[in-house]
């Protein structure tokens, strides 16, 4: 009997443990969705709906809003340099880093810790202590609205936590992988571009992705960059027209819904890739 009584205390414990997280779970979840929702359907409402009936039904459906938005040039335009900017920076930081995370992982030198340290102590600093500097350096190598006085700042303070995580997961490729390819003749950037990079898929997807969202939902940097708004993004071009339509509620939250909606999509797509490689690189590590 005690045996019995043991198993159902603990069971009843793992329920309680089970409902506590489901319910945390939830109440997170709800401070994420119901906001969206809210925006969602305040876009097809309008002014006068929003403020007699803020929190019921349109009534009517007005989706002009949406339509506006979805048939702006301006928007696609935004669209486009946003996606142009993400990917030219993460091409350009996971090149850089998987050279790099290939040397501290798999040759030893003096002062390879040190450096190492050097690059982690990047993450100490966060991006708007080095704005002002950064401005002056852009302006004076004629960088100001160009899109590379945005790719290349991105990309180096992306490099130290994209340098963290490769190294990694490059120091548990086996060293006997290593020494079959050197006797089969591979130098030493044959390995890292034909065995260690395909080996590496997981990891390199997973910080790719991470150098994408960071990248998109950068508002700082653009801002101070771009003042054409040719090159503006999405972010910036959020900001924009809110104060252009400060007294359009609805169609302001129809195009800050709308705008949320590729980095949605994006992120939908590289979920699995994402959770996956950081499962992998937690467990190789």
């Amino acid at each position: 009997m005690s045996h019995v009584s043991t198993r159902e205390r603990v069971r009843t414990r793992r329920r309680v443990r089970h409902l506590g997280l489901h319910v945390i779970v939830i109440a997170v979840g709800s401070f994420i969705v119901v906001p969206i929702l809210y925006g969602v359907l305040s876009g097809f409402k309008s002014n006068q709906q929003l403020s007699s009936n803020p929190f019921g039904l349109p009534s009517p459906w007005v989706a002009s809003n949406y339509t506006d938005v979805l048939l702006s040039p301006d928007f696609w335009r935004q669209v486009g340099n946003s996606t142009f900017i993400a990917v030219a920076t993460a091409v350009l930081v996971v090149g850089a880093s998987a050279m790099a995370g290939f040397v501290f992982a798999r040759f030893a030198f003096r002062g390879r810790e040190t450096m190492f340290t050097l690059f982690t102590m990047g993450l100490m600093f966060p991006f708007a202590v080095a704005i002002l500097p950064l401005f002056v350096l852009l302006r004076g190598l004629g960088l100001l609205d160009n899109p590379l006085g945005v790719i290349l700042p991105q990309a180096a303070f992306g490099l130290p936590m994209t340098i963290i995580i490769l190294r990694g997961f490059f120091r548990s490729i086996p060293g006997e992988i290593e020494e079959a390819a050197t006797l089969d003749g591979c130098s030493a950037f044959g390995f890292f571009w034909r065995i260690l990079l395909p080996m590496a898929r997981p990891a390199i997807a997973t910080v790719s992705v991470l150098a994408i969202v960071s990248s998109w939902n950068n508002f700082f940097l653009p801002l101070v960059v771009f003042n054409s708004p040719e090159w503006w993004t999405i972010p910036v071009g959020v900001q924009q027209f809110s104060g252009q339509y400060s007294s359009d509620t609805a169609r302001v939250l129809a195009y800050v819904i709308v705008a949320m909606i590729p980095a949605l999509a994006f992120y939908s797509v590289a979920e699995r890739q994402l959770i996956s490689g950081l499962t992998a690189g937690a467990t190789k590590g």
